[in-house]
This record gives C-alpha cells, sequence and structure tokens, in this order.
C-alpha cells in the first residue's frame, strides 16, 4: 500500500494503484476515511503505526465494497474504534439497500458488501467527526457523503469526482478507469452535488479514486461543464424520443 502525505493532516493510503482511503491526524488520534478493499486492514493499520497515532475512529463516505471492505476486519482489531457513518449507510451495510419513495427511481449500482460492524455514532449533514465537516453528497450512491477538514480546506469526496483516468464527476466515464462510472446510480444528481462541492472552493480534492488535487478548483468546474453536457444531451434524447 503506496503511502503519500498531504500537508500537515492527511495521509493517503492507495492500493492497487486506484483504491485510496485516508488517515486525518488529529490530536487524539487517526480519523480513517474509509477503509478500502478488503484485505487492506494489516497494511492501514501499519501505515497508522508508522505515522506514529493510532486509529481512534473511522468515517464512510458510502457502503460501496471497495470503501468498506475492510471494516470488519478493522472493527475486530480496534476494540472500542468510533464507527461513524450515516443512517442510510448503515441501512446499507446491513443489506437494505432500497431507493426512498423521493429519490430518482434509477438502478442502484456498484458492489455493495453487508457488514457486521454497524456504526456507533449516526451522522447527518452539518455534524463533525473530528476536525471533519459532514456534507451531503449523494448521487455516486444514495448514501454518500463526503468531508471537508476547516482546518486547511481539504475536501475528501470519496466518488463524487475522480482523478484516476482524469478529472471525472460521478456518473461520466473516463475510459481508462470506467469503475466509478460504471457504479453510479444517478448522474443528475452527483452533478447537483458536485456543483455543491465546488461551491465549497476547497483548497485540496482526495478522492477515492485518482491522486489529490491541490488548488482544484479549475478542475473541479472542468469536470462539472462535462458532467452538464452529458446531462443536457441525455435530456435531449429522452425528449426526442418521448
Amino acid at each position: 500500500m503506496k503511502t503519500t502525505q498531504h500537508g500537515d493532516t492527511l495521509i493517503q493510503l492507495t492500493r492497487l494503484f486506484a483504491f485510496n482511503c485516508y488517515l486525518v491526524r488529529e490530536v487524539d488520534g487517526f480519523t480513517l476515511v474509509d477503509t478500502d478493499l478488503a484485505g487492506s486492514a494489516a497494511d492501514i493499520l501499519a501505515a497508522a503505526q508508522q505515522h506514529g497515532l493510532p486509529i481512534v475512529r473511522i468515517a464512510l463516505t458510502h457502503a460501496h465494497g471497495d470503501h468498506v471492505g475492510s471494516l470488519d476486519a478493522l472493527a475486530e482489531q480496534l476494540p472500542g474504534v468510533e464507527v461513524a457513518a450515516t443512517q442510510r449507510t448503515a441501512r446499507f451495510l446491513a443489506g437494505q439497500v432500497t431507493l426512498e419513495p423521493d429519490e430518482p427511481q434509477a438502478k442502484i449500482n456498484g458492489g455493495f458488501v453487508v457488514c457486521r460492524t454497524q456504526p456507533t455514532t449516526i451522522l447527518s449533514p452539518g455534524d463533525r467527526v473530528g476536525s471533519l465537516e459532514v456534507i451531503a453528497a449523494p448521487g455516486h450512491s444514495p448514501d454518500h457523503i463526503a468531508f471537508i477538514d476547516r482546518r486547511d480546506g481539504t475536501l475528501i469526496a470519496g466518488d463524487s469526482f475522480q482523478t484516476q483516468g482524469g478529472i471525472a464527476v460521478a456518473g461520466v466515464t473516463r475510459w481508462t478507469f470506467p469503475f466509478p462510472a460504471m457504479a453510479t446510480w444517478h448522474l443528475p444528481t452527483a452533478l447537483e452535488t458536485a456543483q455543491r462541492l465546488a461551491a465549497l472552493k476547497p483548497a485540496r480534492l482526495a478522492v477515492g479514486h485518482g491522486k489529490v488535487l491541490d488548488q482544484p478548483q479549475q478542475a473541479m468546474e472542468t469536470a462539472i461543464r462535462a458532467a452538464e453536457k452529458r446531462v443536457q444531451s441525455h435530456a435531449k434524447a429522452q425528449g426526442a424520443n418521448a
């Protein structure tokens, strides 16, 4: 697992060249954002030990398997660790992957896994996890959230954006790494989320797949324009076929 430091507080952990989770340094230890693919627990724990702090909490962006795959293994090896997620993610972790009546009734894509571990802290938008503020970010999946570190403006966006294969909003395919798009639930909702995240004007963008970007505003806006064109083109095609 590759380890990359960004600024004073963010450590990017990358497995298989494109699957990221993050250690966020706090005064009491690390917050781990997502848990990567199954089989990553030993490497994640080794990285935390290498950087001199324990993992005291785990925060989840969403319940796809490449983000929660090592949750159970880590929880077993970190007795008493706080696990923070939304109520919706908690339901998905329990196998209840369903849509709400007021949501777009599109197919829920991506690989969800059932976990024994359930959140000990239920998150809502505006809550804090250490120094991270919770931001609602549906689109890639119905339960998706992002986190912004108010100390330095780092946005941990999960799969709301990807940078692997080129920056893109969730649901816009980058053919050299198409998997986030293939796993996206609803592109118009993902576009709305991307627009709200860009409005935060983050100083750094950390994503689930690909490199971390410093000063990402222009790149985010470029990705948003491409997603807008894709949504408009799809709407026109639907209108023509109506």
